[in-house]
C-alpha cells in the first residue's frame, strides 16, 4: 500500500521540508537584521526579496498541477 502512493508521500516530504527550510531562513535573517542594526528600509527590501522567494516556488507548484492536469 505504501508503495501506491509513495509519489504522493515525496511530494508531501518535499513541499513541507521547503517550508521548514524557508522558515529556517526567514529566522535566520530576523536574526541578522536585529543584530546589525539595519535601518527600516533595508529590512523592508530583504523581507520583499525573501518573499518574492518563496512565492516563485509556490507559483512553480501552483503552474506544474495546472500544466500536467492535476485540477
Amino acid at each position: 500500500m505504501l508503495s501506491k502512493y509513495y509519489e504522493q508521500i515525496e511530494t508531501i516530504g518535499l513541499n513541507f521540508a521547503l517550508a521548514i527550510l524557508f522558515l529556517l531562513i526567514g529566522l535566520a535573517i530576523r536574526d541578522v537584521l536585529n543584530r546589525g542594526n539595519v535601518p527600516k528600509f533595508g529590512r523592508i527590501i530583504v523581507w520583499l526579496v525573501l518573499f518574492l522567494g518563496c512565492f516563485g516556488f509556490i507559483a512553480k507548484g501552483i503552474i506544474e498541477v495546472i500544466w500536467e492536469g492535476g485540477l
